[in-house]
């Protein structure tokens, strides 16, 4: 009996030892890669230029740059730019697939915090001289309001914004 209990308990030694192999199995992740599909414009369609403004971004890299990304991979867009600075989105967009709501609703549903006024169509998209954000010179006055050159300013770091 004894022997019977010595080759019983050797045998599930034996088991338990080689069953309970621990094999690291690789694990398998799946990953989407985006890819950048160039787009094609219509040579026949009619584009417009809307600029608006954009309430609720707190930064350039994050809020901004999303909200342009996400604008510029609208099918019938040509072109988006988010000015963080002036809180102003101008889109060049084609007018038989993209409408401001349209543009209104992308730009919402970023984030709810992101709200979308001053929404008009224009001939041409605003620009603003302002100096280099590290101009130092005399060039550059009412320094609180985004550092803009004065009108007959011919310095170097404003004729560069011109």
């Amino acid at each position: 009996m004894k022997t019977i209990k010595h080759i019983l308990t050797l045998v599930l030694i034996t088991i338990f030892t080689f069953s309970c192999k621990n094999e690291v199995k690789p694990e398998i992740k799946t990953v989407e890669i985006e890819t950048t599909v160039k787009k094609e414009l219509d040579p026949n369609a009619t584009y417009a230029k809307a600029e608006f403004t954009i309430d609720g971004m707190t930064c350039a890299v994050g809020c901004a740059a999303t909200i342009q990304k996400k604008i510029s991979k609208m099918e019938g867009v040509k072109s988006a730019t988010v000015d963080f600075d002036r809180k102003l989105a101008m889109v060049e967009y084609n007018e038989a697939k993209v409408t401001p709501i349209t543009l209104e609703k992308t730009v919402s549903n970023v984030a709810d915090i992101y709200k979308v006024s001053n929404m008009k169509t224009v001939d041409a998209f605003s620009t603003k001289k302002t100096c280099a954000t590290n101009c130092k010179k005399e060039c550059c006055v009412n320094k609180t309001e985004k550092k803009a050159c004065a009108a007959n300013c011919k310095k170097e770091c404003c004729a560069k914004k011109a």
